[in-house]
């Protein structure tokens, strides 16, 4: 007249497979006819932490411009867990990773988006890598890679140090003498970091690059001439390969120093006098003038 029926397991459940189960319960009695009785019996599967997060990718790639904008999305990081409520939410936080790099990334714990949080330079570093962690609210985790890369733009101009620089020259210095010596840096990659460089003004100086590439050097591209140019100003323009190019300039002085390259010159050729027989001893014939282009004691006039 009476059974106590037990439902029992029969194998293990999987709640990602099958979250819940519908049975009906049959009892039939000993009658004839029999009658019989039902009850429908739901099933629900709790969930246990039996998943843990897994990434999308074991390693994640980005390349961004070295002119991105703070705050801007460098990549999404996805990591999915199977489970269900705290179980299955998924949190996100960086490895051991240096501090220079967390003060240019950031990454949202809840979306796994990460961000720049200061201004990268390629010229400081190309290349980033850290680890990431995902873990799931029982304690469970997986890690990933993401690797950055910074891909250089055009933001550095030329820069022109002037090495060593001799001021005065001589102006009777022979064609081809050194002047200065200049270095020319482009900090910036590739095209962007190649130079030209061409010179502006009217010195009488050509620019030649040296066998180390990124210094060049001023000699002089014929004889000077103090008595027409004391002193020449010139102005050095570098320009980069880069769309729109940059441009550094330098300005250099060059001083001439004089030679005794002009000899003295009488106002006149030749001095025609008419003097009477009788004028005293010690007087004034004539004066004549001589002057010399150069300076100092080179254009000092002595006359004999």
């Amino acid at each position: 007249g009476k059974k106590q029926p037990e439902l029992v397991l029969e194998r293990a459940l999987d709640r990602e497979k099958q979250s819940s189960f519908e049975l009906v319960l049959m009892a039939v009695d000993g009658g004839d006819p029999a009658r019989s009785g039902t009850v429908q019996i739901r099933v629900n599967v709790t969930d246990a932490n039996d998943n843990p997060p897994v990434f999308s990718k074991r390693v994640y790639d980005a390349r961004v411009a070295e002119t991105l904008p703070v705050g801007s999305l460098v990549l999404r990081v996805v990591a999915t867990d199977a489970d269900a409520g705290t179980n299955g939410r998924v949190s996100y936080s960086l490895g051991n990773i240096p501090d220079g790099v967390r003060a240019l990334f950031v990454l949202d714990a809840e979306s796994g988006e990460i961000r720049t949080l200061g201004p990268v330079d390629y010229e400081g570093q190309s290349k980033y890598s850290f680890g990431l962690e995902a873990r799931d609210g029982g304690g469970l985790s997986d890690h990933c890679e993401v690797q950055i890369d910074i891909t250089d733009e055009n933001d550095n101009a030329p820069e022109i140090t002037i090495l060593s620089l001799s001021s005065p020259v001589p102006e009777d210095a022979p064609a081809g003498t050194v002047v200065a010596l200049l270095k020319v840096r482009d900090r910036d990659s590739g095209e962007n970091g190649q130079v030209s460089c061409e010179l502006s003004g009217e010195a009488p100086l050509s620019i030649v690059a040296s066998s180390g590439g990124s210094y060049k050097v001023l000699v002089l591209a014929k004889a000077l001439d103090r008595e027409e140019a004391a002193f020449h100003e010139l102005v050095l323009r570098a320009s980069d390969g880069g769309d729109p190019a940059r441009t550094g300039t330098a300005r250099i002085r060059v001083t001439v120093l004089d030679a005794n390259d002009n000899a003295p010159v009488f106002s006149q050729a030749e001095y025609t006098l008419r003097v009477a027989e009788d004028l005293p001893v010690g007087s004034v014939l004539v004066t004549v003038t001589a002057t010399d282009a150069d300076e100092g004691q080179h254009g000092h006039v002595k006359y004999s």
